[in-house]
């Protein structure tokens, strides 16, 4: 069987990386056959930072689906328009508004140096801070803060844009129309129904829609809505991840490739 997991809120808390526990029991599941993917809004760049070294050659799904990487290779990725990316170059001035966006690799950054997404970008130092003008290609944006972020979020979906807003965040999360999560895992080589999903937020909405089995990490109306099961937040969360994890496995009927 397939499992795919997201990462920030779901088994990676505070931009740490993802704990030995954890990891070791996706190794675990891995030696008995089955396979483990990633499917994140971050991009791959940012991705490899928070998984163990063995997973670095996975499956990997970022930006929302925007990027995929195999064998530690990127081998899918789908980019805004320069059409599109023009139309938010004037919504942004429009709106003054302070963005990440990322490129295939290198990104642009306009925030406040201290806004909490900054400290987890590129940790590594795998990319390079560019302008935006110099990113050949966009596969991301994210509006962390301007003068109107409703108005931002209604132009750009008004553009044809996908746009989510991360629970709890005031961020804006912008990507190329018809992206998203489960795009990607069928982009993978994937089909519905074969594959149990662990999320958190909206943007694992659609990826939970089309999985067999779906965990729902802490609580979010719009998801609850497509998971089987929730996992609180809170100090026995991991272990609770771990055991829910041995439990699935042990259902047949779950896991039946």
């Amino acid at each position: 069987m397939n499992f795919i997991f997201d990462l920030d809120g779901t088994i990676c808390f505070k931009g740490k990386p993802v704990t030995t526990k954890i990891m070791n029991m996706l190794k675990e599941l891995e030696r008995n056959g089955h396979q483990i993917l990633f499917a994140s809004a971050r991009p791959i760049r940012d991705l490899l930072p928070v998984i163990d070294q063995h997973f670095h050659s996975a499956t990997l799904i970022g930006g929302n689906g925007s990027l995929i990487s195999r064998n530690g290779k990127v081998v899918f990725l789908q980019a805004f328009s320069s059409q599109q990316v023009a139309a938010m170059k004037e919504i942004m001035k429009m709106h003054n508004a302070a963005y990440l966006i990322d490129g295939d690799w290198n990104y642009a950054y306009t925030g406040d140096p201290m806004h909490p997404i900054k400290a987890n970008l590129d940790p590594d130092n795998l990319a390079e801070q560019v302008q935006l003008d110099e990113l050949s290609q966009v596969v991301k944006i994210l509006i962390l803060q301007s003068a109107d972020q409703e108005k931002v979020a209604a132009e750009a979906k008004a553009l044809g844009l996908r746009v989510h807003r991360h629970h709890g965040e005031e961020i804006i999360d912008i990507s190329p129309p018809g992206i998203d999560k489960w795009t990607a895992i069928q982009q993978a080589g994937i089909k519905e129904r074969e594959y149990i999903a662990f999320g958190n937020d909206a943007n694992d909405i659609e990826m939970f829609r089309h999985a067999k089995y779906a965990v729902m990490i802490g609580k979010h109306e719009e998801l609850a809505s497509y998971a089987h099961v929730d996992i609180p937040l809170g100090d026995t969360c991991e272990q609770t991840i771990v055991d829910s994890l041995r439990d699935i496995v042990s259902e047949r009927t779950l896991v039946r490739s």
